[in-house]
């Protein structure tokens, strides 16, 4: 598998699109003025207690209080608020928690009103970004992630990612970040670990012990609901997630950001390098490699399939709702049932790329073509989830009810992506009416008298739709020569197939278009 990364970077952000075999699988949007990312830790300050929900709601400085469930608070919140208080009175001098005394976990089905009280500081991070009129999800079980690893601090629990399935690995890797993790921090093991030596993965623990203290040199003077450690870009989250040998190509259309990739690249994989690439052509970046007509082509309410079936794509504020058609692929009854087998399996594949693409999340329903075996069933079911190996974010999915309709819940913590891939018609301007065809004549000739009595503009050419042309020059005594001898001067008319039929334009005898 071929995978590329193409970056659109404009003073407003950047746009990434992920491609795999040259087919985008992955659209993300890098806001410039996007403060709420997640995985940024902001000093929180209690708002409001909600005993009913069992939450609380906290100024981030976000124009609506972000959300905080006492389940999101973390085992260890009563040592985060201890730190909290003995760093921002001066007690506590050190960076690390060599010298710190942790509290007793907190208890899994306790109550928020036990542990927080209005106007309290709590360092707290983004679980969610802001999502349509919702404020950010919140939590306070802090962790810093790296890229071969990930920093929990109040714990000294090594976890390892189930994907690694060697004992003998997980042995290994256990081994090596005892040897090199500080007390009272825990660490998560990722995945791109695997086969990694010492050196890699204690450079990088060392870089998310430096942003640890960071956070802590910065947590006495902060202001209450500011930032105290961002994530870093959504470019270099990508990068840092997802970046492996099968990548080819990076492509950047910002000398800027070019160095900033090719810099954190260097850092993060030196032999790796050299993917990255300037974009030096005249024409735009997403339009040279094709990635502008995937876009318009995967958006919209209804996605088609190669071999002729179509997807419709529904969205509600429950939930999405993805109905499978089979269009205009026909079979013989006999084949029907393989039929509907096929279709669905091409399907599969593409809502797979398509939940990945919009980055669809919460509750998906897809209504399949019905299919009577069991074992085409059963075959779909596991092609599905096979498809959805590729997708990083948490999801569940359950097998075909009666009905046929089968149901994923995937992770939510950014919006959905929602481009618009709808033109305004150049003709109505989206009202869906037009001005009556018979008055197009009277229109062009009230312009004429504008044009040629008031601005005294000689050699004029009107522009028009290859219809209009033929009408006005039909017959012998055409309207091309009313005109001239009603303004006493000829007027040419030319015809652009490009126009709508009610569409006009005048230009100038040096051939600039007359702005009416």
């Amino acid at each position: 598998m071929i995978k590329e990364l193409i970056i659109d970077s404009s003073p407003n952000g950047a746009t990434i699109a992920l491609l795999q075999d040259k087919q985008l699988v992955e659209l993300h949007k890098e806001q410039t003025s996007n403060n709420y990312t997640v995985g940024d830790i902001y000093l929180g300050r209690i708002k409001k207690i909600m005993p009913s929900l069992n939450a609380a709601f906290v100024d981030v400085g976000y124009e609506k209080d972000a959300f905080l469930h006492y389940l999101d608070l973390g085992p260890q919140v009563q040592s985060l608020l201890k730190l909290t208080k003995q760093v921002r009175s001066g007690g506590y001098q050190s960076k690390l928690l060599d010298g710190f005394k942790l509290e007793a976990d907190i208890n899994k089905g306790g109550k928020i009103s036990d542990l927080l009280t209005k106007g309290q500081l709590l360092p707290v991070q983004i679980a969610k970004e802001p999502i349509s009129t919702k404020g950010p999800r919140l939590s306070s079980d802090l962790s810093i992630a790296g890229r071969y690893v990930v920093l929990v601090p109040f714990s000294e629990a090594i976890s390892i990612s189930k994907k690694i399935k060697s004992n003998t690995e997980r042995n290994r890797l256990r081994k090596v970040v005892e040897s090199i993790k500080p007390k009272h921090f825990g660490v998560i093991i990722r995945t791109v670990s695997e086969g990694k030596g010492v050196e890699e993965l204690q450079k990088d623990l060392l870089d998310l012990i430096s942003k640890w203290e960071v956070f802590i040199t910065r947590l006495p003077s902060i202001e209450p609901s500011k930032k105290v450690l961002g994530e870093i870009g959504r470019t270099s989250t990508i990068l840092r997630d997802i970046l492996n040998p099968d990548f080819q190509h990076i492509y950047v259309n910002d000398n800027s950001m070019f160095e900033e990739i090719r810099s954190y690249i260097h850092e993060i994989s030196p032999d790796m390098e050299s993917i990255v690439r300037m974009h030096k052509h005249k024409e735009p970046i997403f339009e040279h490699f094709g990635v502008d007509k995937q876009i318009k082509g995967a958006f919209g309410k209804t996605v088609n399939l190669a071999g002729g079936a179509y997807l419709v794509i529904e969205h509600t504020e429950a939930l999405h709702v993805i109905d499978v058609n089979s269009g205009n692929r026909t079979a013989s009854k006999e084949n029907q049932e393989e039929n509907a087998y096929q279709v669905n399996k091409e399907a599969a594949k593409e809502i797979a790329r398509q939940l990945r693409l919009r980055d669809m999340g919460g509750i998906v329903v897809i209504d399949f073509i019905d299919m009577h075996k069991p074992q085409n069933r059963k075959e779909l079911f596991d092609h599905l989830r096979g498809e959805m190996l590729l997708d990083r974010a948490k999801h569940t999915i359950l097998p075909p009810s009666k009905f046929g309709l089968v149901q994923i819940t995937r992770q939510r913590v950014r919006p959905e992506m929602n481009i618009v891939t709808s033109e305004v018609c150049p003709t109505c301007n989206g009202t869906g009416t037009i001005r009556p065809t018979i008055l197009l004549m009277d229109d062009i000739e009230n312009n004429f008298n504008y044009i040629l009595d008031e601005q005294n503009e000689k050699g004029i050419t009107l522009c028009v739709h290859p219809y209009i042309e033929a009408f006005i020059k039909q017959g012998i005594y055409t309207r091309q020569m009313k005109w001239f001898l009603k303004y006493g001067q000829w007027i040419k008319v030319k015809s652009n197939p490009a126009y709508q039929i009610t569409e006009f334009h005048f230009f100038s005898s040096k051939d600039e278009e007359i702005k009416l």
